[in-house]
């Protein structure tokens, strides 16, 4: 076992959580646009590799610096040593990188360190390249998370440990300076990312962009969608490069687009163009409302089928999840959910409830070992989200955090969603039937896909965040017959009868 692996685990694949090693191709390619080539006089350039693994990228790095001495005559031992600084964890993984490093001919090769890169000082420089750890929010060591959380202002919510590794490398750009880093591109649309992508916005200029989802930029198959960004140290001009490739050979021949730099937090304009269409609204501009199911903290206890036979009858309400909304079929599965609260929201007396009192102190033990307990025990048996009654008996759009279901459900009032179900309530009920159509529209699938972060297998992801992002056609403004014929298409499952309505609203508008 690797010191990384101790640190991190390891994932299903045996590599430790965090090892994820860099395509030759893009190291390249990278070092290419930041400016480190060799028919440059590289003497005096500084360079850093904040997670250098086995040494992908200092072993090239190292390569051109001796095509550059020998080009213009200066010690590549000596500007190797002074300029050049490379981190990692793992000692196995430092003394592979040294390994190479020598067999090209350098002797010292100090500046190759074992150390933990987000806790040590170390010199601004001209350029940062790498391709720092991802390691998920879960994953990420007690000791490690309470440092990042005090130590660095861009790391919140859920943050990945690469979060970290941006914002130091950042930090140390002399003016003008250059940084390429290949990563997860969950950042550039996920809620945490957005405090990095406000600081880059604000502060830096995003120079390149080039998405990787199609490709295969990493030496193993990986769950992570990548993402090269080429960023500078200097103020921000109107215009980046942005290109998506299918294939990692095409890296050394990419046409770029260009588009506007993107401003504040939110980058959607980048992957959607219709985000700057003003005769497009958001959802919750619409008189709709987004939400997200209930979280009990123990699902296994609040949530079960057998509930009909444990608790009082006036405290279960019928529950959906997203089990129950598989094959495009709404299919229940029988389970109810257990509300602790009275009409008014307050925790019921267990005294007037002897059954369900019974079930409760039965799963005490586990129920008052959760934090949202450990706060408040006189409320051992709450929930983390208070349930609200009337929402069941609402007609709601029913989204599945993760789905490949082409159809969109509505529930008219039956089920109460769980915490894996997103929901669109408001405006009337015939609303959220156009609304549920218009959502099934290649359109409004097209725009997600866009601005969401894709998982493993494709699937759309019905988060609010990405949801609240959509722009959709104005309602009120589709011709009435229209939208009969949007419903009639929503009920007989006639996707291309939406698309057909969608696209012909879309063309009286110039989109």
């Amino acid at each position: 076992m690797s010191f990384c692996d101790s640190i991190y685990g390891t994932r299903t694949s045996g590599i430790a959580h965090g090892d994820v090693f860099t395509s030759p191709d893009v190291v390249c390619f990278i070092l290419d646009k930041v400016g480190y080539v060799s028919d440059k006089n590289l003497q005096d350039v500084s360079i850093l590799e904040p997670s250098c693994g086995n040494g992908e990228f200092i072993f090239e790095i190292a390569k051109r610096l001796l095509e550059s001495a020998n080009k213009f005559g200066f010690n590549a031992n000596t500007s190797f040593a002074s300029n050049v600084y490379a981190y990692d964890i793992d000692e196995e993984k430092i003394e592979v990188c040294r390994k190479r490093i020598n067999s090209l001919g350098y002797q010292n090769t100090s500046n190759i360190q074992l150390a933990d890169f987000l806790r040590i000082n170390t010199n601004k420089v001209d350029i940062v390249v790498g391709n720092p750890p991802y390691v998920r929010y879960e994953n990420i060591p007690s000791d490690t998370l309470d440092y990042c959380k005090s130590t660095f202002s861009l790391f919140h919510y859920r943050s990945d440990l690469y979060i970290a590794f941006f914002e130091k490398t950042l930090s140390l750009l002399k003016p003008g300076g250059k940084h390429g880093f290949i990563c997860s591109n969950r950042w550039l649309k996920s809620e945490y990312g957005k405090k990095l992508r406000l600081h880059i916005s604000t502060s830096y200029y995003l120079q390149i962009l080039v998405d990787l989802e199609q490709t295969k930029a990493f030496q193993e198959d990986v769950l992570a969608y990548p993402a090269i960004t080429v960023i500078s140290a200097e103020c921000k001009k109107e215009m980046f490069l942005f290109y998506e490739t299918k294939d990692i050979n095409e890296l050394d021949k990419l046409s770029f687009s260009q588009k506007i730099s993107p401003s504040g937090e939110d980058w959607t304009t980048i992957f959607t163009s219709v985000a700057t269409n003003k005769k497009l609204l958001q959802i919750e501009k619409q008189g709709f409302n987004i939400g997200i199911g209930v979280a009990t903290g123990a699902d296994a206890i609040y949530v079960s089928d057998n509930l009909v036979y444990s608790v009082e009858q006036d405290l279960i309400i019928p529950a959906i999840g997203s089990k129950d909304l598989r094959g495009n079929c709404l299919k229940w599965g029988g389970k109810y959910i257990l509300n602790p609260y009275t009409k008014d929201g307050d925790l019921i007396d267990l005294a007037q409830y002897p059954k369900a009192k019974q079930y409760l102190e039965k799963h005490r033990a586990k129920l008052s070992s959760r934090h949202v307990a450990i706060k408040k025990p006189a409320q051992w048996y709450r929930t983390i989200d208070r349930i609200i009654p009337r929402l069941q008996k609402q007609a709601k759009i029913l989204l599945p955090d993760m789905s490949g279901n082409s159809c969109i459900f509505v529930d008219d009032g039956k089920f109460y969603p769980l915490h894996n179900i997103y929901y669109i309530t408001g405006n009337s009920n015939i609303k959220l039937y156009i609304l549920a159509a218009i959502l099934m529209s290649d359109f409004a699938k097209n725009q997600l896909a866009a601005i969401t972060n894709k998982m493993n297998g494709g699937f759309l992801r019905w988060q609010s965040q990405y949801l609240k992002k959509l722009y959709l056609p104005d309602i009120m403004q589709i011709q009435e017959e229209d939208l009969q014929i949007l419903l009639d298409c929503y009920n007989k499952y006639d996707i291309t009868g939406i698309n057909n309505i969608v696209n012909k609203h879309l063309e009286t508008i110039d989109i």
